[in-house]
């Protein structure tokens, strides 16, 4: 997740922005921008780039485990329909 100081520095970018010519304005502005991006970035519930990782490994196991019973159920389908005939 975005920390302070990253949203820090987007605060920066935008004020650099801003015309030189409203300089008196540029503190206020940055901590407006500042608060307004992490009021937006709370809002958008992102996670971690670990816990992204973690997942992406349950949802890999997830898929391995569906194909092994899949293959499973194929198998013992054929079995079945082979004592049927």
């Amino acid at each position: 997740m975005m920390g302070r100081r990253d949203i820090d520095q987007i605060a920066l970018r935008l004020v650099s922005l801003v015309p030189p010519g409203m300089v008196d304005a540029h503190k206020d502005l940055r901590a407006n921008f500042h608060d307004i991006l992490a009021q937006g970035l709370r809002h958008l519930e992102l996670v971690t780039r670990e816990e992204f990782d973690v997942q992406t490994q349950v949802l890999a196991r997830t898929r391995a485990r569906v194909e092994e019973l899949e293959k499973r159920v194929a198998e013992l389908e054929a079995t079945m329909s082979s004592r049927g005939a």
